[in-house]
């Protein structure tokens, strides 16, 4: 595979101003949270990230788009009470996200579509800062007696309300009952100096904290409006401002009230008489931030000096002993300011999440702390915002609302740069050829090029657009003229999330914000530059799913499971698959054969749906829309594919080859029409590729057959447990996939943030792989050839970093710590002896009680099964018994374990050439940040159309190999403001 280095992609990297979780820290729940955990991540530039810890495994599910002059300045989430029918049936509350930024209005957003649904403004100043209420408990006491205060009595009210501060020092309150937003009352009237409302934070649900910006902190009861309490932070530090900003509170479980000011002090106060407690002067510059544990026990700060401070109470125990808070230690985790700072803790899971100016969110464990590694998660998208026209050396980029298309030179090294950095030659590789910059507001969801680089669509929320490309005439540039599409009115009236033209240029399909999809021909003429898109779309009903019910105190995220994340074709066009975030497979085919002399049947009775949405299978007539003689049904094999067990990641199909049959030049001949049937349609099924890559979010990969509804020859003798360990334990979530299927190779490529993964599909995964995944040539993952003197066991020991047996799992950030490069001084395990000589000792380990793994876990890390191995053809069936094990006594003289795992030179010959020049997978972690991987030329003309439907059949094309462009975009060359330099500091 040959690779274009590129670093020229614009993508900026917006700032992180707001991070919030989708449910409070509760050391009752058990495992890594709920399945409806999310963590919500709010952006500069107005978009808002959704991710999904997945017990540590942190997956990029969606991105709520933003648009111009837009940007998220604060985020909470809310969770209405549960409802409960006349039967008794309750139905868990719907999760709800809210979120401000630089305006007076407070917006909801629809998860499912990705949109906002509602504003709520009013006549107040601009919002700063929100909070929202606790949750509701039950008014029952430990002992289980009701709970009659007037307190509680007016805490029965179970919706949350959200409270906000704004710029003119007002504190508005909002209700969110009823499935509503709407303005409640402002109980905090602005004074005379209008001093802004930097911070707020609930300490109950009847009181609210909130930080001003002229050193006061004010406590408010929200049932009647009255204020509690101020507290003055005295004057500010000499030669300094006047007026100490309180840039932060939050409130402990105890009711301690924690502020952060921008002096770079903590200051801790009595959540009963509210006096201060102490004050810790920890960091050099302004605090912007505090998070705390769920226990109280511990407090995390951070701010403009870039520290990330941690603070433990320390203290007797005894009654009636005052404890103080202690400074324990301090890390520079971020590169720029820290801004914003969330936290989560189950019985299993404890991370605190932190976020700012340097773009990339981090992940620190909270309890184990200085025990393990903090993760950096990326700051680039899950999905890259790259697309490539191959026949025409074309690539498509876009960020924000400006969409960028390149023309890529073909791969020589003498055009580009030099082991040392040259990059004299990448200029001469590329230029730009055309620029397009929207003129509306919103943020581009999603574009698209078409294979023959004629035809861009690019979509937002409100708008799907399609430009036409053509060349400049005397042009040395190849610059590209841009003229917008006119498009039928059938696609002035919606957006879209998704936009994707076929392989062959013949369709575009359309992912509606709602999720229904549109399917649109296009029609071609001869001149190859005019192109026609017909009125009337092909509406695509998916099977009705029964979604995963959510437990009640978990709450609901409604129908945003189902929300469309993934969309793919096969390589001759006919058949469409989507995944959802659930895992779920919805796939079509096109029926018929193309026949250029009939119309669109426009005049068809139904209500434009190409299938029924009920999947119980009735025999009734079906209405379908024929377009051209060909029509879309639902696979008939669709009820067969089962559900993927996590989030599709990609969804590719294996390229053709090329045929040498030729199309018929009026696909229709052998159909002809009749009386009754004035334009009849052939019922034939494709004949082409039809196996489909799936790989899910939790790096597993499953390979269909789609119009058999059955895992493929490859994925039925190459379970996820046979995968590379290297593989499976790489914690950046996989972006996209790249094909290399010349001379005879059956090549797939993975890619991530920092890595590549290449499987041969041509050949089986080996049953034993080295424990550490290391090769000879230190790259993780590697294929090594093992000499069979090893034997595999069922169930392998886990050893951590230093070699010790273990059964503990991480807390849900990065890895532990060695005890060799621990920083507390002290070791996870002391020496024990006994007897009187003291022979006799043993190690007590000082962590947190272990988690032992599962059996489903242990059965997920075995490397191969009886079933495997009979696929694979290692051993003859009469060796295998009835219940799946395999027989030791029969064939003793077979290398093959009793426990049913095969030696590696049963496998394969460990001495054979052809077994090391060519292994079943490599890995390398040479690249990085990558923000995409797209085809420019070269291997991608096997199997596609030039866009006159006829194959490239250029033999030297074909065996030359694939050619890609992989660019990269580092967060060095990213601008940045200037940051805070203490003293000593200084940029490398």
């Amino acid at each position: 595979m040959d690779i274009h280095r590129c670093r020229f992609v614009p993508y900026p990297p917006s700032a992180i101003n707001a991070l919030a979780f989708s449910h409070p820290s509760s050391l009752a729940t058990k495992g890594r949270g709920p399945a409806t955990l999310r963590l919500a991540i709010g952006r500069a530039n107005g978009d808002i990230e959704i991710w999904n810890p997945m017990k540590g495994a942190w997956f990029q599910e969606s991105i709520l788009r933003g648009g111009r002059d837009r940007s998220i300045e604060g985020l909470v989430w809310t969770q209405d009470p549960d409802e409960e029918d006349k039967t008794g049936w309750k139905t868990p509350g719907k999760l709800r996200l809210f979120s401000i930024g630089y305006s007076t209005a407070v917006t909801e957003w629809d998860l499912a579509q990705g949109g906002p649904v509602r504003h709520s403004s009013g006549n107040y100043g601009d919002v700063w800062c929100i909070a929202a209420q606790p949750r509701w408990q039950d008014s029952k006491n430990l002992t289980g007696r009701a709970v009659n205060s007037t307190s509680q009595q007016h805490s029965e009210y179970r919706s949350q309300h959200i409270a906000v501060g704004c710029a003119d020092g007002a504190v508005v309150l909002l209700s969110t009952e009823d499935d509503d937003l709407r303005f409640l009352r402002t109980f905090a009237r602005p004074s005379k100096k209008k001093a802004r409302v930097l911070s707020i934070a609930f300490q109950s649900r009847d009181v609210v904290v909130a930080g001003h910006a002229d050193s006061t902190i004010r406590v408010y009861d929200i049932r009647n409006g009255q204020q509690l309490r101020s507290m003055s932070l005295g004057a500010g530090p000499a030669g300094g401002p006047k007026e100490t900003l309180v840039w932060t509170i939050k409130c402990l479980v105890d009711g301690t009230i924690i502020s952060g000011d921008s002096t770079g002090s903590i200051r801790f106060w009595d959540g009963k008489n509210y006096s201060m407690l102490q004050r810790i002067n920890s960091h050099m510059a302004d605090v912007l931030d505090v998070a705390a544990s769920v226990d109280g026990e511990t407090v995390f700060s951070g701010g403009m000096d870039r520290r990330t401070t941690v603070y433990r109470k320390m203290g007797s125990g005894k009654r009636g002993d005052r404890y103080r808070w202690v400074e324990t230690t301090h890390r520079r985790i971020h590169k720029h300011d820290i801004k914003t700072m969330a936290t989560f803790e189950t019985k299993v899971f404890s991370v605190l999440a932190s976020g700012g100016l340097d773009t990339t969110p981090v992940i620190i464990p909270l309890r184990e702390f200085g025990k393990e590694n903090s993760r950096s998660l990326s700051s680039l998208p899950n999905l890259p915002p790259l697309r490539s026209a191959p026949g025409q050396n074309l690539m498509m980029s876009w960020w924000n609302r400006e969409v960028n298309v390149w023309q890529m030179s073909g791969f020589q090294k003498s055009q580009f740069g030099s082991e040392e950095g040259d990059d004299s030659g990448e200029a001469r590789s590329k230029h730009l050829v055309a620029r397009i910059a929207l003129q509306g507001e919103e943020n581009v969801t999603c574009a698209d090029l078409s294979s023959n680089g004629s035809l861009l669509s690019v979509s937002t929320i409100c708008e799907v657009k399609v430009f036409r490309l053509r060349r400049r005439r005397h042009d040395a540039r190849e610059r590209l003229r841009v003229h917008k599409f006119e498009l039928p009115k059938s696609m002035h009236d919606f957006g879209a999330r998704i936009v994707q033209f076929s392989p062959d240029n013949k369709w575009f399909v359309v992912i509606k914000p709602d999720n229904s999809i549109l399917v649109f021909r296009v029609r071609l003429y001869t001149t190859l530059t005019e192109h026609e898109f017909m009125p009337r779309p092909v509406e695509l009903k998916r099977l009705s799913r029964d979604s995963a019910n959510p437990t009640l105190q978990h709450g609901s995220l409604g129908n945003y499971d189902r929300s469309i994340s993934r969309v793919a074709f096969s390589a001759d066009s006919r058949v469409l698959v989507v995944g959802d975030i659930s895992g779920y497979l919805d796939s079509w085919v096109l029926e018929g054969h193309e026949d250029l002399t009939q119309e669109s049947d426009d005049d068809e009775v139904g209500s434009g749906s190409s299938e029924s949405s009920d999947d119980e299978g009735e025999s009734k007539a079906e209405h379908h829309i024929i377009v051209l003689g060909q029509h879309w049904i639902r696979n008939p094999s669709a009820s067969l594919l089962p559900k993927l067990p996590a989030a599709p990641l990609i969804l590719s199909f294996r390229p053709r080859k090329v045929s040498s049959s030729l199309a018929l030049t009026n696909g229709n001949t052998a159909v002809h029409p009749t009386r009754h049937n004035a334009h009849p349609h052939s019922h034939d099924l494709p004949d082409g590729e039809d196996r489909l890559l799936a790989l899910t979010c939790e790096h597993q990969i499953y390979e269909f057959q789609l119009l058999s509804g059955r895992l493929s020859d490859w994925s039925r003798r190459n379970p996820t447990s046979s995968l590379p360990r290297g593989f499976r334990d790489i914690r950046e979530r996989a972006m996209g996939s790249i094909w290399d299927v010349q001379s005879g190779r059956q090549r797939v490529w993975f890619y991530g943030n920092s890595w590549l993964f290449m499987f041969d599909l041509s050949k089986d995964m080996p049953p034993s792989v080295k424990q550490d995944g290391q090769s000879s040539e230190g790259e993780a993952g590697n294929y090594v050839p093992n000499n069979g003197k090893s034997r595999n066991k069922r169930k392998r020991k886990r050893v951590n970093a230093d070699g010790n047996k273990t059964l503990e799992q991480d807390s849900g950030a990065g890895n532990k710590i060695c005890d060799a490069e621990l920083h507390s001084g002290i070791s996870r395990k002391i020496r024990k002896s006994e007897g009187p000589e003291c022979n006799e000792f043993g190690w007590i380990s000082l962590d947190r009680e272990p988690t032992p793994p599962t059996e489903d876990d242990e059965d997920k890390r075995e490397g191969g099964s009886a079933l495997n191995i009979l696929r694979r053809g290692i051993i003859s069936e009469d060796r295998v018994r009835s219940n799946g094990h395999i027989d030791a006594d029969a064939d003793a003289d077979a290398d093959v374990d009793i426990d049913g795992e095969s030696r590696v030179n049963v496998y394969m010959d460990s001495s054979s050439k052809d077994a090391r020049l060519s292994p079943p997978y490599w890995s390398t972690f040479k690249y990085r940040p990558i923000l995409g991987i797209v085809l420019i030329g070269g291997g991608d003309k096997l199997g596609r159309t030039n866009g006159t439907g006829k194959q490239f059949d250029d033999d030297d094309e074909c065996r030359r190999g694939v050619e890609v462009a992989l660019v990269e975009r580092p967060m060095w060359e990213v601008d940045l403001p200037p940051r805070y330099h203490g003293d000593q500091e200084w940029d490398k």
